[in-house]
Order: structure tokens, then C-alpha cells, then sequence
């Protein structure tokens, strides 16, 4: 059994390295917990033993340990300008050996292969082939975890605190290309070479809502709203977010996502 209380101080403990005032570190932060609670749900849901719920716990707490030293070195999350955060992060875990700073939290080598080939898949458009069935239910896990907490970054934290120094590698133009728009219609992922603009970044985010694999993944994307609200056309004060283009776009988006989801957005 894992003592989750000696993981999250390793955790915490590992972050204080980096500054944690600065909003970008401190997101992730708060993303990882909430990750670990999410991963720990899914697992209850599948009748995962407590053993196995803790592995899926640990995942959650591990899967963005590159994400502190990337923002520390290039100031942003953009994998593509910069690391593949989870290459990184394993690399920092299993190979530099930061891995062992959760032994005394009873995390055993045993599931060192397991842990790391979840982390390296969490944020690859597709996992892997050749995965046994016992990994690939893990690495599932994790992947929807994180892409239910995404749904609430994106809402709470503005676009360029996510984007960082990155800011100026993104067009204004009011569409999405044709190319982005025919993967939300075969209900897919957007291939990172294919975002350009701020728009595109949003819609491959709503994207995420179409390869959610488990049911408890689905139910907790509704319970928590955030999808939903990401739909929205005006802000609070009635002020429209998006130019004519991008809503009507957004429609088609909302439509297929309502395809898989149910008529709750």
C-alpha cells in the first residue's frame, strides 16, 4: 500500500525546488492533485484492487514531473517549442532516479516499468501499440485523468499564462482550418502540427471530450461543468468571446462532442 501522505510531502517536498509563486508552477501543482483524485475515482469505478487504485493514485501525483523543470528552463507549456514534458518527466523519474524520493512512501521498483510507461504515454495523441492490456488500462486512466482537469485549467487560468513565452507562435485568424475541423467530425484528437492559431488551441482542447475511454471519465466530465462552460459564447457580462466564424464553428464542435456525451452541454 502506498502512504499517499508521505507521496504528496515527496511531492511537495521535490517542488519546492522551483518557485513556487510563479502561476505556471503553481498550476501544475494544484493540476496534479486534482489529476491523482481523478485517476483514483476512475480506478474505484473499474473495481480496481487497493493496490492497483493506488498505482493509478501515484500516476496521477507523478504524470507532469517534467512539466516544473520545463517551465524552468524555456517558460512554457508548449511541448512543440520546447520538451515533451512527459519524456522529460520520466527521464527525471527512472533514468536521473527522483523516483526513489517516494520509496519511503512504499512505491516499489515492481511498478517502476508500469509507472513510467504511463507517464511517457499520458500526452501522446495515441498510445502505443503493443501495450498488454494491464498497462494499457493504466495508461488509459491516467490519459483521461488529465484531460478532465485540462477542461478546468483552460476555463481558470487565462491563455497567456498557459502559453507563457510562447505567446507569439499563435496566429489571430477567426477560423479553424479546414484540416482541424475534419478531425472534431471523425471525433479525434487535433494532431499538434495542425494548431496555429488561439481558436485551434480551444477546439483541440474540446477535442479531448471525444476520446474520454471509460464511462466514469464521461460522467465526471458532466458533473463537473467545466466542458460545458468551455461552450460558452459570451462572457459573463454578456460580451461575445468568439467572432462569428469561430461560434459558428464552435456549434459543429459542441454538436459531435453532444454525440458522445449526451444532450448535457
Amino acid at each position: 500500500m502506498i502512504d499517499r501522505v508521505k507521496a504528496e510531502k515527496a511531492f511537495m517536498e521535490y517542488t519546492d525546488n522551483y518557485d513556487t509563486s510563479d502561476v505556471m508552477i503553481k498550476s501544475k501543482i494544484d493540476h496534479t492533485f486534482r489529476v491523482s483524485e481523478n485517476a483514483d475515482r476512475i480506478a474505484r469505478s473499474l473495481k480496481m484492487n487497493d493496490e492497483d487504485i493506488d498505482l493509478a493514485y501515484m500516476s496521477g501525483l507523478l504524470h507532469d514531473f517534467g512539466r516544473f523543470e520545463q517551465v524552468k528552463r524555456y517558460g512554457t507549456f508548449i511541448d512543440s517549442h520546447s520538451v515533451d514534458h512527459a519524456e522529460l518527466g520520466a527521464d527525471i523519474l527512472f533514468n536521473d532516479g527522483k523516483i526513489k524520493l517516494f520509496s519511503e512512501a512504499g512505491f516499489k521498483e515492481e511498478a517502476y516499468e508500469l509507472m513510467e510507461t504511463a507517464i511517457r504515454q499520458h500526452n501522446k495523441l495515441k498510445l502505443q501499440d503493443g501495450l498488454d492490456d494491464r498497462t494499457e488500462t493504466f495508461c488509459n486512466i491516467l490519459r483521461d485523468s488529465d484531460k478532465l482537469d485540462i477542461f478546468r485549467v483552460i476555463l481558470e487560468m487565462p491563455f497567456e499564462q498557459r502559453i507563457g513565452k510562447s505567446r507569439n507562435l499563435f496566429e489571430e485568424k477567426e477560423e479553424a482550418s479546414e484540416e482541424c475541423m475534419e478531425y472534431v467530425r471523425l471525433h479525434k484528437c487535433i494532431p499538434r502540427n495542425l494548431i496555429h492559431s488561439i481558436f485551434e488551441v480551444s477546439l483541440s482542447h474540446l477535442c479531448f471530450a471525444f476520446e474520454l475511454v471509460f464511462e466514469e471519465s464521461r460522467t465526471i466530465a458532466v458533473e463537473q461543468g467545466y466542458l460545458k462552460m468551455l461552450f460558452s459564447e459570451t462572457d459573463e457580462s454578456g460580451k461575445p468571446l468568439w467572432k462569428d466564424k469561430e461560434i459558428s464553428q464552435l456549434k459543429i464542435v459542441r454538436n459531435e462532442v453532444e454525440k458522445c456525451l449526451g444532450n448535457v452541454l
